[in-house]
């Protein structure tokens, strides 16, 4: 699937007031993309339909969970990597593909959308060779974007200038009433996920942290696990990344390549917060690895966070963590460079995480 992708799957209602409060730049491929949309929403909220009326007594008389995993960090911090090594753990899930791209009707439209998944959808991710399926682990932003109409990704799909979107981490949260009714739906969307399947979710979603807070209030027992990357490489990745899905998903013209010191600049936003917001956390609840040492060591670093969050490692999971090293040991990581201004620039804005993380300025 190479169009639209981050909003197909969405209800009917939930397009159209995303729609009647955006701007659409009309032209054959977004007139296409529209059309796709609908066609899409309209089976979206038939299934939800259905869902509603087999599982809203069993789901009402199910608790939400108090103790999900989130992993937080920068994007293009290898947070899939360690969400791909985490699901491997018998006793932990994460929430799939399909159960994010469809979060209204998961419960009872699998069997119907799986030979349309194995079609239109790509071995790999747009960005990165990374594997996606519709059963592979997939970050819960793109679930709480359909669900809630409220996530900073709504202007990647709609982008309301040629700034970069996420605007420096102005607006992760909706306010007042909103922020109510988000935390609603979102806690719902996780009893969905423990409902089905039984297990400790693992959840992977850069824009989650900047709401550690929140999170924290909604779910007690939370752990946090943040992860970060040499900047060096999440900066360029970071640029790739985001060009590449709003070309594939937006909807109108407005959109632009995101600024290297924008991006410089929500990054160094974005560990400032989990360094202020981690403070309000209790001892315990929350531990930063680095993608360099989870790549060289992956058994003995996933090892040493889950004794410091309190969760067992066990025997069987470092097997399966050496069975996915030995399928998988062919991947290779995109490849960036940067002139000798922009690393001055990354060293001058992030110095601190390069002290606090053992990070060469040289390299």
């Amino acid at each position: 699937m190479k169009d639209s992708y981050l909003t197909a799957g969405i209800k009917l209602d939930q397009l159209f007031r995303l729609l009647r409060r955006n701007q659409i730049t009309y032209s054959p491929a977004t007139i296409y993309r529209l059309a796709f949309l609908v066609q899409s929403a309209c089976w979206s909220s038939i299934f939800s339909w259905i869902e509603k009326a087999r599982y809203t007594k069993a789901l009402k008389n199910t608790p939400a969970p108090i103790d999900p995993i989130f992993i937080i960090g920068h994007w293009r911090t290898g947070s899939t990597y360690l969400h791909q090594l985490m699901n491997l753990d018998p006793e932990l899930c994460t929430p799939s593909l399909f159960e994010v791209a469809v979060p209204d009707s998961f419960l009872v439209s699998y069997p119907y959308y799986r030979p349309i998944f194995k079609q239109v959808v790509s071995e790999h991710r747009p960005m990165d060779q990374v594997k996606i399926g519709m059963d592979e682990p997939q970050e819960d932003e793109y679930a709480i974007y359909r669900m809630t109409n409220f996530s900073p990704l709504e202007n990647l799909v709609f982008p309301k200038s040629n700034g970069y979107f996420l605007n420096h981490g102005s607006s992760f949260l909706p306010g007042g009433d909103q922020l109510i009714q988000w935390k609603k739906v979102v806690k719902e969307y996780y009893k969905k996920l423990s409902f089905r399947n039984k297990k400790r979710i693992v959840s992977k979603n850069p824009f989650n942290s900047f709401r550690i807070t929140e999170l924290h209030e909604m779910f007690p027992e939370a752990k946090f696990i943040h992860i970060v990357r040499h900047p060096y490489c999440v900066v360029p990745s970071t640029i790739h990344m985001w060009n590449i899905l709003r070309k594939q998903n937006a909807l109108n013209n407005n959109g632009a390549v995101p600024g290297f010191s924008e991006v410089v600049g929500v990054l160094r936003n974005l560990l400032e917060t989990v360094e202020k917001d981690r403070a309000g956390l209790s001892p315990g609840s929350m531990v930063q690895i680095r993608f360099e040492d989870l790549e060289a060591s992956p058994v003995e670093v996933l090892r040493s966070a889950y004794r410091e969050i309190g969760l067992p490692f066990s025997e069987k999971l470092k097997e399966e963590i050496l069975s996915f090293m030995a399928k998988n040991d062919t991947f290779r990581k995109n490849s960036f460079s940067l002139t000798a201004e922009e690393k001055a620039i990354i060293a001058r804005e992030l110095d601190f995480q390069f002290v606090a993380c053992s990070y060469d300025q040289d390299c």
